[in-house]
């Protein structure tokens, strides 16, 4: 399709796919500087002036003040991330950085996660802005780096240094919620009030080196492998918290499917199932080996990292649970750990995003829910600001959006992203 009959937030969302933003983590990434350039070129042609920061070379983020119609109302953060983790080409049915538009889609990493969103932000000021109009109160635009790798060098570091970018400010949007997800034979949209912990931990075991060819029963590999299988196979029990009981009650409702039974409604979620039953229960997934360097030496030590996430408050105790699961010759070494959150699902935000929500696609019940992942909410935590998930898509039902996250062949309906973008036009005006 030409660019010309491409909608404005397609064409922007494909713009920043093409950046190839990879984050390996641990600080290893190819940097966000000309992503942070492109959308801060953009926020000039709106008349806006971008401040950037940038704490570590190539590790951009960008922000501008919108000024409101109302400046004595609280400011209003709307924020992305302009990083992606990293994609395997070759499993891929296109190039992940092409930014390439097939079946009325979209596709590439961050087609989902979460260049989609930042498009969709850029869009619905430029509305406003063009329109000659204001919004409701003022708005602060933050796209910040190294969101995949838990804000280190990004949001985190903009909080500590940067404070000044969010003055009155007491509310803040971004990823991942406002789009629609299956619910047996209708549909809902999902409002995320809260995100669980994050712990990302290494287990190491130690044993003795030696030649490949003997009888070694003192191996760390062979240790590090029990431990991770034990880990990897744990079936963790469903533990509720308010925001979970408000979305099985309301899924229920819907379905007529008993909401004592909180994995069979998950269930009725189509695609989703798996994503929604990871949001009431602890998650631990191992997700890196490193042990030994030939392929007749027994090492000394092996290492594995494995990704933790776990309900608000939950913390030293899952890191107990995990510690008396693998053993005590397993080391537990603690990579990164931030803070779970978990908001009320009440409010004029609430209420207005409800309302947005409602005007684009009536009657289709919003149900608040508690993302079994994290955002840079945590980040803005720390400031007193309130956040929530809200990147609205309407989307198909057969579509596995959420397991297109960190997955292979992202992509997001074109229609989808033009709704999500006149969502929030809707929302940042009357609110």
């Amino acid at each position: 399709m030409p660019d010309a009959q491409l909608p404005e937030v397609v064409r922007i969302a494909r713009d920043l796919i093409r950046f190839d933003t990879s984050n390996y983590g641990g600080g290893d990434a190819k940097g966000e500087r000309e992503a942070a350039q492109y959308v801060g070129a953009f926020l000039e042609s709106l008349g806006l002036e971008p401040e950037y920061y940038e704490p570590v070379d190539r590790r951009t983020s960008v922000m501008a003040r919108v000024a409101g119609r109302d400046r004595d109302k609280p400011a209003l953060v709307l924020h992305g991330h302009l990083d992606v983790v990293p994609a395997v080409a070759a499993d891929w049915s296109v190039d992940p950085f092409a930014g390439e538009i097939r079946d009325g889609m979209l596709w590439g990493r961050g087609a989902v996660d979460m260049k989609n969103m930042d498009a969709m932000i850029l869009t619905a000021v430029a509305d406003l802005l063009r329109a000659g109009e204001k919004p409701a109160r003022d708005l602060v635009l933050v796209f910040f780096s190294d969101e995949e790798n838990g804000g280190i060098e990004g949001s985190m570091r903009v909080v500590e240094d940067r404070p000044e970018w969010f003055a009155g400010a007491t509310e803040a949007i971004s990823e991942v919620g406002g789009y629609s997800i299956p619910v047996g034979d209708d549909s809902a949209y999902l409002l995320q009030v809260g995100e669980k912990a994050l712990l990302w931990i290494t287990l190491t075991a130690r044993g003795r080196a030696g030649h490949g060819s003997r009888v070694h029963p003192d191996n760390a590999i062979t240790t590090l492998a029990r431990a991770i299988e034990a880990i990897g196979t744990k079936s963790w029990p469903v533990e509720l918290t308010d925001t979970t009981r408000q979305l099985i009650a309301g899924m229920s409702e819907i379905c007529g499917v008993d909401p004592a039974d909180p994995d069979a409604v998950a269930r009725q979620a189509g695609p989703a199932e798996a994503f929604l039953a990871s949001t009431w229960r602890t998650t631990a997934n191992p997700t890196g080996l490193t042990a030994g360097y030939k392929h007749n030496v027994i090492p000394d030590a092996a290492t594995a990292t494995v990704d933790v996430r776990v309900l608000p408050g939950q913390e030293d105790r899952v890191l107990a649970e995990l510690q008396e699961l693998v053993g005590p010759d397993i080391e537990i070494g603690m990579f990164h750990r931030d803070i779970g959150l978990e908001t009320t699902f009440d409010g004029e935000l609430v209420e207005a995003m409800i309302a947005a929500l409602g005007a684009h696609d009536p009657g289709v019940p919003v149900l608040p829910y508690l993302l079994g992942a994290g955002t840079d909410n945590k980040a803005l935590a720390e400031l007193g600001i309130r956040g929530f998930g809200f990147a609205p898509l309407k989307l198909p039902r057969e579509l596995d959006f959420t397991g297109m996250f960190h997955g292979v062949d992202e992509r997001v309906p074109m229609d989808a992203l033009v709704f999500g973008q006149n969502v929030l036009t809707d929302l940042i005006r009357s609110y």
